[in-house]
């Protein structure tokens, strides 16, 4: 098994292996944890949800707004964006605190503090991975209302939550991932196999 991880002709397989088992086990410890209420900081998590929450909710409106020159209506109170479609009913999307970045971006704080490489790059690429989940969680929420903008009905809100934007999302994380090894991980061991 030590000669299969360290043969240079297995690294790929081995840091996928090793990308799917942290992701895996951050899912069920966070799913565990989930289920003890987040203790011993459950105030901190649920302020931290909040706040996140909050965030998800004006940059969405923002993009709505600003970018896509779409004319939402808002309930603060459920943080529920509204837009009518194109047949004239009202369509929307409501940022409960399991819509918004919390989860993700623990995920990628864990994949990246126990995934190796050098610690001077984790530094800025840790935040700038935060970053960039963020806004694509903004892409998502103004993605699932522009579909049911265009096609309303229940079956788009979940072709789009469930299907489209969750993949997405997920397909974010793995190319930070992906980008992550081929540029810093492994830049070293490569360089020293090809003066070999």
């Amino acid at each position: 098994m030590k000669d299969y991880l360290k043969d240079p002709k297995n690294r790929s397989t081995v840091d996928v292996g090793l990308f799917i088992i942290l992701i895996l086990s951050f899912h069920f410890l966070y799913l565990g944890w989930q289920a003890l209420d987040f203790w011993p900081i459950k105030g901190a998590i649920d302020k931290l949800s909040l706040w996140s929450v909050e965030l998800l909710f004006g940059q969405s409106c923002w993009v709505l707004e600003h970018i896509f020159g779409i004319d939402i209506t808002t309930v603060s109170e459920t943080r529920r964006i509204l837009a009518l479609s194109r047949d004239g009913s009202f369509v929307g999307v409501t940022i409960a605190p399991l819509c918004a970045s919390l989860k993700q971006w623990l995920h990628w704080l864990f994949l990246m503090l126990i995934f190796p490489g050098p610690w001077k790059h984790k530094a800025w690429y840790i935040p700038a991975g935060l970053v960039i989940i963020e806004w694509t969680n903004v892409v998502r929420i103004c993605g699932i209302l522009m579909m049911q903008m265009q096609w309303p009905g229940p079956k788009t809100f979940h072709i789009a939550h469930d299907y489209i934007f969750k993949v997405f999302f997920y397909l974010v994380i793995f190319l930070m991932w992906v980008l992550w090894v081929e540029k810093f991980k492994n830049k070293k061991q490569k360089k020293a196999e090809q003066h070999e």
